[in-house]
């Protein structure tokens, strides 16, 4: 049955910089890049040496202990760069573009009569198992799983984030085929979360064979860990996969075509964004060609993402895989003239969820924010300020604490089973210790996985 959630907790951090509904024409990217540690967890094992070409959809590598699990190239091109780190620890693969994108071809089949099996194995043989994330841990889902259903949050409610009403408009054929593969990949039930506060495209209003819930409320309403909390919670052994909804229609195409064709909307925002609109590439392209003319001064910083979870990249990098935003904002690193933008400056520029600065009387306000912390990491102690912007039903504090201490025992207890890092960004931007908790997060699911999985 259908629900409506209203989230009482969060906190809408207004950027300056939203993306124009606007998109350029394809341009092939020169190179690609897969970095293996966009999927946390995964050894990689090469299928491919450096100089040898490669069409697109031809595996690259695959998970050394599950290799059924397959990461395939988005561009048909040669293989320029295997490059590594300590310990011959695979850091990246570069794959430089022909112009032809050949595509190795698998026979397209029917998501709506194939069987359980039959998806399966065409993801896994395709590279499109790499779509489906698994909750506990964050990881890529384990095909030998059983998951008790799986979740598509149909907008992102992060800061600058893409529309993917906007994206997706017009895919109705691509996004519906690939809901009808996921409904085969479980028993239970498939969550299509709508925004409450907004219309939806159609493409979303319209899907068949799921169940569409709504959700209200500031971010992370939009994050689809807060979604499964308030939907269908977990516990410990029950696993939850989840997929971006643009890699849905991804889903879709590549099953009515046989080719795996990840051309994806990708939007550059930030404030420091000149011409800010959306662009149509491929997973992992370089970047340079996206962002030349459109950086308004010297000293930025480059995410692929968004502000809270996204990675710095260079302004010739790589997108992520599982990114959809480009986002470019002041680097931080200019000191600040106390009396003026400093402590004891009177704040007409500056955000907070407080009612700290002037600026909360005018709640439209959009602001230009850099990466300065300003501070740095000082004791954890109880303030209270995690669960003004934490919709879960958890005590964000003592689990972060808990973390830290390597508690397992705590962490079980406080709702480790429940979260990944993204859903405590929030938590980690309004903290005054200044502690990297998002990182405490990970390395705590990381030993949940090793001494209790």
């Amino acid at each position: 049955m259908s629900k409506t959630v209203k989230l009482k907790k969060g906190l809408d951090i207004r950027l300056v910089g939203e993306a124009e509904k606007v998109a350029t024409e394809f341009a092939l990217p020169k190179s690609i890049s897969i970095k293996p540690a966009d999927f946390h967890g995964m050894t990689p094992k090469m299928a491919v040496k450096e100089g040898q070409e490669v069409k697109a959809g031809e595996v690259l590598f695959y998970n050394k202990y599950q290799d059924s699990v397959k990461v395939v190239s988005p561009v048909s091109g040669t293989v320029t760069g295997i490059i590594r780190g300590e310990k011959r620890r695979i850091l990246e693969v570069q794959v430089q573009a022909d112009g032809k994108q050949d595509f190795l071809t698998h026979n397209p089949i029917d998501p709506s009569t194939a069987s359980s099996e039959e998806v399966k194995n065409f993801m896994l043989a395709s590279g499109l198992w790499m779509f489906i994330k698994e909750r506990p841990i964050d990881v890529v889902a384990n095909p030998d799983h059983e998951p008790k259903a799986i979740f598509v949050s149909s907008f992102d409610s992060s800061p600058l984030a893409p529309d993917y009403d906007y994206i997706l408009h017009g895919e109705q054929e691509n996004f519906q085929a690939g809901l009808n593969a996921l409904t085969k990949l479980t028993a239970g039930k498939v969550y299509l979360t709508l925004n409450a506060d907004s219309p939806a495209d159609s493409v979303f209003t319209d899907a068949k064979g799921v169940e569409i819930n709504k959700i209200s409320g500031k971010h992370p309403g939009g994050n689809v860990g807060t979604q499964i909390h308030h939907l269908s919670p977990m516990n410990k052994g029950e696993f939850v996969w989840t997929v971006n909804p643009q890699d849905v229609a991804l889903i879709g195409k590549t099953m009515r075509s046989g080719k795996f064709d990840s051309t994806k909307l990708v939007c550059l925002t930030g404030s420091e964004a000149t011409h800010r609109k959306y662009f149509k590439t491929l997973i992992g392209a370089q970047i340079g060609a996206l962002v030349d003319g459109n950086i308004a001064s010297d000293n930025v910083r480059v995410i692929s993402g968004n502000v809270l979870t996204g990675d710095k990249i260079a302004q010739d990098g790589h997108l992520g895989y599982y990114h959809n935003q480009i986002t470019i904002i002041p680097e931080g690193n200019e000191y600040k003239f106390f009396l003026k933008d400093g402590w004891l400056g009177l704040g007409f520029d500056k955000f907070s969820n407080s009612r700290l600065f002037p600026t909360w009387i005018i709640p439209n306000k959009k602001f230009r924010l850099d990466t300065n912390t300003n501070g740095e990491e000082r004791a954890f102690v109880v303030t209270g300020e995690l669960d003004k912007v934490f919709p879960f039903d958890i005590l964000p504090m003592q689990l972060v604490k808990a973390a830290i201490t390597q508690d397992i025992d705590g962490m079980e207890n406080l709702g480790i089973y429940e979260v990944i890092p993204e859903d405590f960004a929030l938590c980690e931007y309004v903290c005054t210790t200044k502690i990297n908790i998002q990182s405490h997060i990970r390395e705590a699911l990381d030993l949940i996985q090793s001494e209790c999985m």
